[in-house]
């Protein structure tokens, strides 16, 4: 009897610890599936210190687990407060992910209509997720951020301006900021065209270079802009009169010789061209010619931010075959097959002469680049640079730094090239424009010495 009664007692035991361990293992998978404990991702996506006049901030949150139960943004300077953004997100099951997954916001706020005044203020940036946890508020995430309100617009003061511009064409405009941390410069038309401090210690004024490209019909917007670290911004426009320019019209034979010889060369870099001769030939001098144009543009974006050079640019001993902005029809068979627009001038002097840095610059480039063959790129600071192309040889590397009439190459027939000659070009901030400014000493001291003089005593 007593061991019947102790088998029955140890059923009960077995049997209650069996549904304490169902129990204990129900409890578990409900805490694991509706009080896990990780906290909504939220972050302010873009660096953020300042805040302007119409500034925008871009927010993020996240929560894999349980879901975003709540996202909230708002602002707070002393005792004022701006809610930006509130919202509720609804479960949308029972377990798993029951909320939303993230959410993005990019919302505006204008510090002076919400009552705000320039100075410190703080971005709160809040998130709760679907967690009963926190007495079944769910988990909790806060990010604060401390800002400036700086709704000021940037102080600007034009100190010279071009007066006249042509096609082709080069100019500057000095202006004036006390501002500290502006991104400024000069909008020509669709271009901007940066500003740089001038130097000489003198962090308060600037110095933009500019140019006109040679199909611009006229000039509509000129005017120098300021942004500061708030996104505020200044403009102030300034005239120049336009002077239009007539270019030559040059006629170019293409035969069958140059195409045998040249073809060649073009397929080891562009082996995709299809066709006869003259079609390679037409792909070469259009669709390559634009790829090569693009990426002399792009080596301009990131200047020099101080001026290397001094004087004028030194130009090549010999003559003249071929100038900037010439309209050339190209014939082949006597019948026109393309038009182009030369952009620099073509030297010739003897074989394999010669090529000199025109001035002081960087090194940006110096290797093959299609129809300008094998070309030297430099960068002279503040948005100036010279290129060198048809080379036979090339002596320098990127990253050199050349003093003026240092040899960097020999003269050649590489690329678009019938023979043996310098192409030599200047641009200002990507934009193709005369070398003859850049020769010419006393176009130099009108335009850029004397005015940067005067501007000392301003």
């Amino acid at each position: 009897m007593s061991r019947f009664k102790r088998s029955r007692s140890g059923s009960k035991n077995t049997l209650l610890f069996i549904l304490l361990l169902i129990l204990a293992g129900v409890c578990g998978t409900a805490f694991f599936l509706f009080f896990e404990g990780e906290v909504p991702q939220i972050a302010i996506d873009e660096p953020l210190d300042y805040l302007g006049q119409d500034a925008i901030i871009s927010v993020s949150a996240a929560d894999a687990k349980s879901g975003l139960r709540q996202l909230s943004l708002r602002i707070t300077q002393g005792d004022l407060v701006k809610e930006l953004f509130t919202e509720q997100f609804a479960r949308n099951g029972l377990t798993g992910a029951v909320g939303l997954a993230e959410k993005q916001i990019k919302t505006t706020f204008q510090p002076k209509q919400a009552g705000f005044k320039d100075g410190p203020a703080q971005i709160v940036l809040e998130a709760r997720d679907h967690s009963f946890r926190g007495l079944l508020k769910g988990n909790r995430s806060v990010l604060a951020k401390e800002v400036i309100i700086d709704t000021t617009p940037p102080k600007l003061s034009i100190l010279h301006s071009e007066r006249y511009i042509n096609p082709g064409g080069s100019g500057i405009v000095i202006y004036r900021s006390v501002d500290p941390g502006i991104q400024s410069g000069v909008q020509i038309d669709d271009k901007f065209h940066p500003g740089f401090k001038v130097g000489d210690g003198r962090d308060d004024t600037y110095i933009s270079y500019f140019a006109l490209p040679y199909s611009a019909p006229g000039l509509d917007k000129s005017f120098v802009v300021a942004r500061d670290m708030a996104g505020n911004e200044t403009t102030l426009p300034f005239s120049v009169i336009f002077k239009n320019k007539q270019f030559r019209q040059d006629k170019i034979d293409v035969g069958d010789g140059f195409l045998e010889k040249k073809i060649p060369e073009f397929m080891q870099y562009y082996p995709e061209m299809q066709g006869e001769m003259v079609d390679k030939y037409l792909f070469t001098n259009n669709e390559v010619r634009q790829l090569n144009n693009s990426k002399i543009s792009e080596l301009c974006n990131s200047p020099h931010p101080q001026r290397l050079w001094e004087g004028r640019f030194q130009r090549m001993a010999g003559s003249t075959r071929a100038g900037f902005a010439d309209h050339r029809t190209y014939y082949y068979h006597t019948k026109p097959i393309d038009k182009q627009v030369h952009l620099g001038i073509d030297i010739a002097s003897t074989r394999q002469a010669d090529v000199k840095a025109a001035e002081k610059g960087i090194v940006i480039y110096a290797d093959y680049l299609g129809i300008y063959g094998n070309m030297v790129m430099l960068d002279h600071g503040q948005g100036v640079f010279s290129l060198y192309s048809h080379m036979s040889q090339i002596n320098v590397s990127v990253g050199d730094t050349v003093e003026q009439d240092v040899v960097i190459g020999s003269t050649g027939t590489t690329g678009m090239a019938g023979g043996d000659h310098l192409h030599f070009s200047m641009l200002i901030n990507g934009v193709f424009v005369t070398p003859k400014e850049w020769w010419d000493q006393h176009w130099i001291d009108v335009t850029i010495e004397e005015p940067l003089t005067e501007s000392r005593f301003q």
